[in-house]
């Protein structure tokens, strides 16, 4: 097997959909952002911690893992409270057993009985008894990604299906798919029949191999958002601007002002386009960058701050001159966030808990199917928030 797979696990929900767009993006060359870079030491750090927890590794082991992490220029310490976070839920999935689970972490999977040439990695499996369990870490602060029928994640689980059943037989009957993401405080969980599971991997085999042999049709959607082609994409581009191709007509023929109705036509045919906008932004600027000419646009310098070439030395000057000191720095409280942080969530809700209060959040515009209750301020309030 290659190290990278043309249909990766990763981008089920991309290929599933627009069968087109892996030979597409094959094309394109392949940018690793510094949020990814960071989100692999991230796992390597829950890795280390999750192993010491249930004490595949001793703690020796673990620090010199951590030590050696701690020298990355994309390290952070937040990485290990979310490490900590990451393992007192597999904690809470392996104590929901009977009897001790088996735990593995970063299982690489064979997948390609369902996909041409695909493998994954699992962050951590377990299973007891009839009940097989995929947990995956994620480390983005970006939206929650539902576990429900998760591409992804269903693929993992056929992978460990595969892995583990010739060692447990037949006993294997249901899935559960955990994806936990400790930085935005979300952690779902989804529960399938194996059989279902087995049966919706041949729905994907098909689907598959059409997307590896280059077959099918572009189809844009949500979906776009990770493609390397994700700005430069005709479909996309054909999508995006045909949102609105039945709609002027309709609202000329209509009051001087938008409706209610109106708007949330508008709302809704428009709501991937500033977003799609701004993918053709970037892909511009990076054309321009390239030695390409984009006409009536161009690459220019853009705004920057002022930043000491050494500050040390510059603050060091500032006190030698006679400048107090308590002119020069501010002494400031950490954050909430920090201190529940560094003394624990229990010691932190003992000492200060019945300081804490959570301010009702500002008024946001979501979709009629999101999660979120509705805001429930009177009108006279909530007019008086939006219209500041």
């Amino acid at each position: 097997m290659s190290s990278h797979a043309l249909l990766s696990p990763s981008s089920a929900h991309r290929w599933l959909n627009c069968p087109l767009a892996p030979r597409l993006e094959a094309q394109l060359p392949e940018q690793t952002s510094e949020y990814a870079r960071e989100g692999t030491v991230a796992h390597s750090v829950c890795e280390a911690a999750a192993k010491k927890h249930f004490k595949k590794i001793k703690a020796a082991e673990y620090n010199k893992a951590i030590k050696k992490l701690k020298t990355s220029e994309l390290w952070d310490d937040e990485m290990l409270r979310t490490a900590e976070t990451y393992v007192e839920h597999l904690a809470e999935r392996a104590m929901s057993f009977p009897n001790e689970p088996y735990i593995a972490f970063e299982v690489k999977v064979d997948i390609s009985d369902y996909v041409p040439e695909a493998f994954g990695r699992c962050d951590c499996v377990m299973f007891s008894g009839d009940t097989l369990i995929i947990t995956d870490y994620k480390h983005g602060k970006g939206v929650p990604v539902s576990a429900e029928e998760n591409p992804q994640l269903m693929l993992y689980a056929l992978g460990a299906l595969k892995l583990y059943q010739p060692l447990v037989g037949a006993g294997l009957k249901n899935v559960e798919i955990y994806i936990d993401q400790p930085r935005i405080g979300s952690y779902e969980g989804w529960t399938c029949p194996v059989s279902d599971l087995l049966a919706w991997g041949d729905e994907v085999k098909p689907k598959a191999q059409m997307a590896f042999m280059g077959f099918g049709a572009y189809h844009a959607g949500e979906w776009c958002r990770f493609c390397r082609a994700n700005g430069i994409c005709k479909a996309q581009a054909d999508q995006q601007t045909s949102a609105f191709d039945d709609f002027g007509e309709a609202v000329c023929n209509s009051n001087a002002l938008l409706t209610p109705e109106q708007m949330g036509e508008v709302l809704e045919r428009g709501k991937d386009l500033v977003e799609w906008y701004n993918a053709v932004q970037k892909k511009a600027l990076e054309a321009i960058l390239n030695g390409a000419k984009v006409p009536g646009w161009k690459c220019v310098e853009g705004r920057s701050n002022r930043a000491w070439s050494d500050q040390d030395a510059a603050i060091e000057t500032l006190l030698k001159s006679g400048i107090d000191r308590a002119v020069i720095y501010d002494s400031v409280p950490k954050s909430l966030s920090q201190l529940e942080s560094m003394l624990g969530k229990a010691k932190f809700a003992e000492l200060v808990g019945s300081f804490v209060v959570k301010p009702q959040g500002k008024p946001t515009l979501a979709t009629a199917d999101d999660s979120r209750k509705e805001f429930s301020s009177a009108v006279a309030d909530f007019a008086g928030v939006a219209n500041k």
